[in-house]
């Protein structure tokens, strides 16, 4: 997994690509959140376009990012998640975790509105 970040406002935008599998990922993921938190930057959207493939355990690191940005007092959001990982996000029903979003553009609006 690659991470770039963009901010937009007050909200940090992470591009993600490749795979988000565990192992290296979940510490490379933890330490990203955790540094933008004591940066100041708790509202978090993932832009995941370029993401091909989440296993269980990348769901994992999604879902243990989201609870600490909430511990926070932030939000994690999901935009641009591929047909596939869409599939995955509603069989594993983490669709109701997660407000995913078909633009970032309607994520990043949707933050405004708290």
């Amino acid at each position: 997994m690659n991470i770039s970040q963009n901010l937009k406002g007050d909200v940090m935008v992470l591009n993600l690509s490749g795979k988000i599998m565990g192992g290296p990922d979940h510490d490379k993921f933890q330490s990203e959140i955790k540094t933008l938190i004591s940066d100041g930057y708790v509202d978090i959207l993932l832009d995941m376009h370029k993401v091909n493939w989440v296993n269980s355990t990348g769901l994992g690191i999604l879902v243990s990012a989201y609870h600490t940005l909430k511990k926070n007092g932030g939000q994690l959001k999901i935009c641009q998640v591929s047909d596939r990982i869409d599939n995955i996000l509603n069989v594993t029903q983490l669709k109701l975790v997660f407000e995913t979003f078909e633009k970032c553009e309607e994520a990043l609006a949707s933050f405004d509105q708290v």
